[in-house]
């Protein structure tokens, strides 16, 4: 059976049309294992000089920095269990969400999911298939305005998750006819995802 790690990022709630996509495929999984985390709704923190302080280990930890680094274990423990992340990553400003971007940031770690090595970084969560949903007002895919799909790749890659496929609803500020043409091709294109 397939367990399944499910990020949600998008801070409109009930109203976010990834958060829908993202229900719409796992509607149509056969049987798998779940762990869902909205990133919005149960931010996480924001890391800053006492947190990179805590992850990177050694020394004397406060109270806070303990907390923190027992989450970001947590986040990792869900990421290394899991055998595919799917992922909503709505373009906000040309960029991911600052809540996805928290959770990148806390589960990004020297020696624990890369290595450094003498021919540079190794991701150390291999054999795992990501599928990265992204919804944008306008057209961008492809274009050097789409900062978002490299940009999840390398982290992706970065920590040996290679295998990542992108769905992409576009259109959705265009008129309710570009809208809905982007979310019908990324319903379609996740059933298949589904289906395989």
């Amino acid at each position: 059976m397939t367990h399944t790690l499910i990020l949600k990022s998008s801070i409109l709630g009930d109203q976010s049309e990834s958060g829908q996509l993202i229900d719409h495929f796992v509607s149509r999984i056969p049987a798998s294992s779940f762990v869902s985390r909205d990133l919005a709704a149960s931010p996480l923190p924001v890391l800053d000089g006492d947190g990179a302080q805590a992850l990177r280990g050694g020394g004397e930890l406060n109270e806070p920095q303990r907390a923190l680094l027992a989450l970001s274990n947590e986040l990792i423990a869900e990421l290394r269990a899991a055998d595919r992340v799917v992922i909503a990553a709505p373009m906000y400003n040309f960029h991911v969400p600052v809540q996805l971007k928290a959770w990148i940031d806390l589960v990004c770690r020297a020696g624990v999911t890369f290595r450094y090595t003498d021919r540079g970084p190794e991701g150390l969560l291999k054999g795992k298939k990501a599928i990265v949903v992204t919804t944008r007002g306008g057209l961008h895919r492809g274009s050097s305005l789409d900062l978002i799909t490299p940009y999840m790749q390398t982290v992706l890659g970065f920590l040996g998750i290679t295998e990542v496929e992108f769905v992409y609803a576009e259109g959705l500020a265009m008129g309710e006819g570009t809208r809905e043409a982007g979310l019908n091709e990324a319903r379609n294109r996740l059933a298949e995802l589904a289906a395989g």
